[in-house]
């Protein structure tokens, strides 16, 4: 399979191409294969770079945010020389000198109930790194319509967590979706974003690598799934917990009897929450 690569290609990928579970078949299928990032921030910043390392083919990038000063303690994509540029510019320099095999596709919106159906189903999986309620409901809520893989990550003070969503018809039967997990979205004010309660900068790192593996299985179809399962890290305590979930029948999203049928009933997510 390596004879459809470039000699820098073999270079390149050679760590990849060694293991027996991707080989140069696996490879020429992260070359092949798209992925939606929603967020250049926290999370999404190790994504990115992981993805684009590794070689996925096209990675389309969703924020409408601009990089701030504050950003660079954990956005590790972004630079002090691109503060008050986009984001999504920002991290397509970034991406570019990491490896220009991979293709680039900026969305410099905001991702809403408007967008999010059309924007996902363009690609074969999405990752979200939003550092808010209202984009991980709509994000899930759009991925199960669109019936792509939802990998989810999220990350306050000391604490991460990550999860795979396929529930989908077609996907994981028995999975659960974020909603079976989290029926709605908290009050207003009752739980606070990273900018209100901080953040360890590197656990965005720790939190952000952890999803970027878990996109690679899953594009690759090898090991165990995390569909099925919240793993929580605990950085203070150094410990990781993992939790089986499975879906819930009474889910108003992927239940028995569902009574959302489509994204109408989301409001616009607000101005400058797709990053971390």
């Amino acid at each position: 399979m390596t004879e459809d690569f470039t000699e820098v290609q073999i270079q390149r990928y050679a760590r990849h191409i060694l293991l027996p579970q991707v080989g140069g078949q696996g490879q020429q299928k992260l070359l092949n294969s798209k992925v939606l990032v929603v967020g250049a921030g926290g999370l999404g910043s190790p994504v990115l770079m992981y993805l684009a390392a590794a070689g996925v083919g096209t990675l389309g990038i969703v924020d409408d945010d601009v990089v701030d000063i504050s950003n660079l303690q954990r956005q590790i994509v972004h630079s002090t020389g691109r503060v008050g540029v986009s984001k999504v510019e920002s991290a397509e320099v970034a991406l570019h000198a990491i490896n220009p095999d991979v293709r680039l596709v900026p969305h410099k919106e905001r991702i809403t109930a408007e967008n999010a159906l059309e924007l996902i189903s363009q690609y074969d999986l999405v990752t979200d790194g939003s550092d808010n309620f209202a984009t991980r409901f709509l994000v899930n809520d759009a991925a199960y319509f669109a019936r792509k893989p939802l990998v989810s990550g999220a990350i306050l003070r000391f604490d991460g967590q990550i999860a795979t969503f396929k529930n989908y018809p077609g996907g994981d039967a028995e999975g659960p979706c974020y909603r079976c997990i989290f029926r709605e979205p908290p009050p207003p004010g009752q739980i606070p974003s990273c900018s209100e309660a901080g953040v360890l900068g590197a656990l965005c790192g720790t939190v952000g690598s952890l999803q970027a593996t878990e996109i690679l299985k899953e594009l690759l179809g090898i090991g165990t799934s995390l569909s099925g399962t919240l793993m929580v890290y605990d950085a203070l305590e150094a410990q990781f917990r993992t939790i089986r979930v499975k879906r819930d029948p009474g889910c108003p999203l992927c239940g028995e009897s569902p009574t959302i049928k489509d994204l109408s009933l989301h409001e616009t997510v607000p101005e400058g929450s797709c990053h971390g």
